[in-house]
């Protein structure tokens, strides 16, 4: 449900979901790394829609709750039944005036902790606070967040209070959303989940998800990919970029630049090829553009749409390092 958006899809996806194949993620205009006013925030969600964006991804942790509360004073002035939504679970946010408005990679956001539940009530509350703070009736698509390092529970509680939800009627679906493939995989292979999204790890530059695409395709799992930039080397491959939200290591920047100049020789770019790729693999459903601006937003559709000769993405994936060398 992506209305008017024009993405370069070379092959349908093998799961469908009501997401693809373009999602707007929450963090961009939740001030992360940098605040984003108001206004700025209204306008990148406004150009969205524009664009034809009619999916949209958010979550507590994000601006600890700005993300959610930004995006429902926009969607609320939207038909209900135009747009499908995802959040998560996994982080209850409590007002907390000693809490740093400088956390976690977000700026100048309010002064609220999360603390980390994934017990079957804290699911539960979390969403009725989640709806709360996007001031909307319904949650199209709930999932886990972050939950490796309290796994057992996450896969204990949690997973089957988001599966009974759906039952219920409550939530259109439910799955989990995490860096790790590993933890993805116990997922798809201990729960019912109709959904994961996976950030950062099936990309144009690490696969170390692979695997995790083979194994939720065989279960019909619809797969979203997230971070598909890998923060910002993906962008710009100069000496600082980042890779995964920390400074990449010299080998893996002169791969990029590799990449980079292939991109150039053929007349593309390194962003518009980072963010197609994924959509030209049939076991991904949806990408998730992190642009929060809108001339960021505006410029990630029209890369989206941008040809790209398949000779490129031949020598492109000569260069695709082993995964074993990348850093974790």
């Amino acid at each position: 449900m992506t209305g008017g958006i024009t993405a370069a899809r070379p092959v349908e996806p093998a799961v469908r979901s009501p997401f693809g194949p373009v999602l707007l993620g929450g963090a961009g205009y939740a001030n992360l790394y940098a605040p984003v006013s108001e206004d700025e925030a209204q306008a990148g969600l406004a150009k969205a829609w524009e664009l034809g964006l009619r999916a949209f991804d958010t979550a507590p942790h994000y601006g600890a709750g700005l993300s959610e509360e930004r995006l429902g004073r926009f969607l609320r002035t939207r038909p209900r039944d135009e747009f499908v939504l995802c959040t998560k679970v996994g982080r209850l946010l409590v007002d907390d005036p000693a809490a740093s408005a400088d956390a976690e990679g977000f700026a100048d956001v309010p002064r609220r902790s999360r603390r980390l539940d994934y017990s079957a009530d804290g699911v539960r509350r979390s969403l009725t606070e989640s709806l709360e703070r996007l001031g909307l009736d319904r949650i199209d698509l709930a999932l886990v967040h972050d939950p490796e390092d309290h796994l057992d529970q996450a896969l204990g509680e949690a997973a089957g209070a988001l599966a009974a939800l759906r039952a219920e009627g409550v939530i259109g679906g439910w799955g989990v959303g995490t860096n790790f493939a590993a933890t993805a995989e116990r997922f798809v292979a201990e729960t019912d989940l109709d959904h994961l999204m996976i950030a950062g790890r099936y990309t144009l530059l690490d696969r170390r998800a692979d695997r995790l695409l083979d194994k939720a395709a065989g279960r019909g799992v619809a797969v979203l990919t997230a971070g598909v930039l890998n923060s910002n080397i993906l962008v710009a491959p100069v000496p600082g970029a980042r890779f995964n939200y920390v400074p990449a290591p010299a080998p893996l920047l002169a791969v990029a630049q590799r990449m980079a100049a292939v991109c150039e020789r053929y007349g593309s770019t390194l962003r518009a090829a980072a963010l197609q790729f994924g959509l030209r693999d049939p076991r991904v459903a949806a990408v998730v553009l992190g642009a929060g601006l809108p001339d960021l937003v505006a410029d990630s559709v029209e890369q989206l749409g941008a040809p790209i000769d398949e000779a490129c993405w031949a020598e492109l994936e000569r260069l695709v390092p082993d995964p074993a060398d990348l850093p974790d």
